[in-house]
């Protein structure tokens, strides 16, 4: 892993106690040079696995009402609601008709308005076979949850156009403190073209408001480039969280083979893929022009070799004393979660907590204030101090 130098759920839970022992096993090296001390985790990074919710399969997104209960988004295209560890209700009426189910696509991203108590409204993320083209594309909407139904559904933006191509749909959703919209749609597999183009949809960051209009201040409006977009230049955005601390959205993106990345998103900002990186094609062979180029942003992190990241949390209960305002990432290639010690807008430290369950995917703080994430094939889990 590289660094850039920069300025109350009740449940008959199944225990699967995996504890810290190991730091990761890779370069410490940071991009301009300056090591990074990994030994030095000043907090207690102790902690283990309680399964809590069985019976998922691919549980791409989780999110809690306001009373504890959990949204799960199946892959494969259900809406699981869980209460105290028990699955109450498959939700599958509402769904949308054009959800597609192909490749790394389906049902995606969930997230709550930030006034959801008062408006009740639910964003989705989906790969949708409508619209343009053959195949399909990232799609954001938003409805509402009654009576076991998703109702009232509103298409906030459709990527453009559709692909055939099952890859690198991104398609995760967060609010920040203002109440705008973020979201991400992958470079589709055409790193060629979508990108680095900002006329075109994929790869790219987008803000927009609860509604689905375009905020007057977004980088491209009344210029070249698409009104929605607030940056480009990414590969495969399946990580993104607000640091509570500055307000900011932090993103994680994977890299082909090696050079998956974590990066703070600033507005108008090019990313510079596939110009730059610090990953190689999988057959071997290099394909960037550089690591480095001027105009294009340098990750806070990189990871070589690839570790797959998927949800992102930051964290700001009490629950795990130390770690407040630290970001977990969860590993879909190594089933791990990667701890990583935050300072301002640098990464200090990094650690790897569990191990052993299926590839985590989706990584939340539910409102007890504990960690949950979303092990493939396997269920939701939380994170407790391994004392509890």
């Amino acid at each position: 892993m590289i660094f850039k130098n920069q300025t109350p759920m009740k449940s008959k839970f199944s225990t699967y106690s995996i504890f810290v022992a190991t730091l990761m096993l890779f370069s410490t090296t940071a991009c301009k040079g300056q090591g990074t001390d990994f030994n030095n985790i000043p907090v207690n990074t102790d902690v283990k696995a309680e399964k809590v919710v069985d019976g998922i399969r691919i549980g791409w997104g989780i999110e809690f009402l306001p009373n504890g209960d959990m949204l799960i988004t199946e892959k494969s295209g259900k809406l699981i609601h869980a209460r105290d560890g028990e699955i109450i209700s498959e939700i599958t009426e509402g769904i949308p008709s054009d959800l597609d189910v192909n490749g790394q696509g389906g049902f995606l991203d969930i997230e709550l308005h930030p006034n959801y108590e008062d408006n009740g409204w639910i964003y989705l993320s989906y790969a949708s076979n409508a619209g343009e083209g053959e195949g399909s594309n990232t799609k954001i909407i938003r409805a509402k949850l009654e009576n076991n139904a998703l109702t009232s559904a509103e298409e906030i933006y459709k990527g453009t156009p559709n692909s055939g191509r099952g890859a690198h749909y991104g398609s995760r959703i967060v609010f920040d403190n203002d109440g705008y919209l973020f979201f991400s749609i992958g470079d589709r597999g055409n790193r060629d073209v979508n990108p680095q183009d900002i006329n075109r949809d994929g790869g790219k960051i987008y803000r927009l408001n609860a509604d689905g209009s375009v905020p007057s201040d977004n980088p491209y409006v009344g210029k070249d480039g698409i009104d929605a977009m607030y940056s480009y230049g990414h590969r495969n955005p399946q990580g993104m969280a607000m640091n509570p601390n500055s307000g900011v959205i932090w993103e994680h993106e994977h890299g082909p083979r090696g050079g998956d990345e974590v990066n703070i998103i600033e507005p108008g900002n090019n990313y510079g893929w596939p110009v730059i990186s610090y990953g190689i094609n999988y057959n071997g062979t290099p394909f960037a022009e550089d690591t480095v180029m001027e105009g294009m942003e340098q990750p806070v992190l990189y990871w070589d070799p690839s570790i797959a990241p998927s949800g992102m949390t930051f964290i700001t209960s009490d629950k795990y004393p130390g770690w407040e305002g630290d970001l977990l990432v969860g590993s879909l290639k190594f089933a791990y979660i990667h701890y990583l010690d935050i300072e301002g807008n640098e990464i200090v430290g990094q650690q790897k907590l569990v191990e052993g369950t299926g590839r985590i995917r989706a990584v939340e703080q539910g409102p007890d204030g504990y960690i949950y994430f979303t092990a493939e094939g396997d269920g939701v889990y939380r994170l407790v101090p391994a004392g509890n």
